[in-house]
């Protein structure tokens, strides 16, 4: 179970809520937040302070794309590859980052910087191709943009 520490600021969070476990999604990106990932033990401590069941919990984890279940990299590109983007060249932009990282999708580079995904809509379709950089979004992405983006957070 959480620490007393844990339990005081997942206390903060679901007093803003009539229902505790109304507060899932906040309290997923709390524990998120302190330990870089959603651990099956994370998921099941979730869901006894909630009072909700583990497969529920587990759900939303894999549902959301914001959630991860393995360790990112300090910078994670989450790339869109659905029709805008890919009509828009996003299937060259996600081959130039898995050239310049020297990984694949769903892997981070030996070093710890960066982490690569594929996502599907980010519901951002005036702006294809379009990427995740952490929570930033980030348009109208091409080759030099994401040199430049590699090149700021190494």
């Amino acid at each position: 179970m959480f620490s007393a520490e844990y339990l005081q600021e997942l206390d903060k969070i679901t007093a803003k809520y009539e229902q505790k476990r109304a507060a899932l999604l906040p309290v997923l990106h709390y524990v998120q937040h302190k330990e870089g990932l959603i651990s099956q033990d994370a998921e099941q401590n979730i869901a006894e302070y909630l009072e909700i069941s583990v497969v529920h919990v587990h759900e939303v984890v894999s549902f959301y794309h914001l959630f991860h279940q393995t360790k990112k990299g300090q910078y994670h590109f989450s790339v869109c590859q659905t029709t805008a983007c890919a009509l828009r060249g996003g299937e060259q932009i996600i081959e130039h980052l898995k050239e310049r990282l020297g990984i694949t999708p769903g892997q981070t580079t030996p070093d710890g910087k960066f982490s690569l995904s594929v996502v599907e809509c980010l519901g951002a379709c005036e702006i294809a191709p379009v990427m995740q950089g952490n929570k930033e979004y980030i348009g109208c992405l091409n080759k030099k943009k994401i040199d430049e983006i590699i090149d700021k957070n190494k």
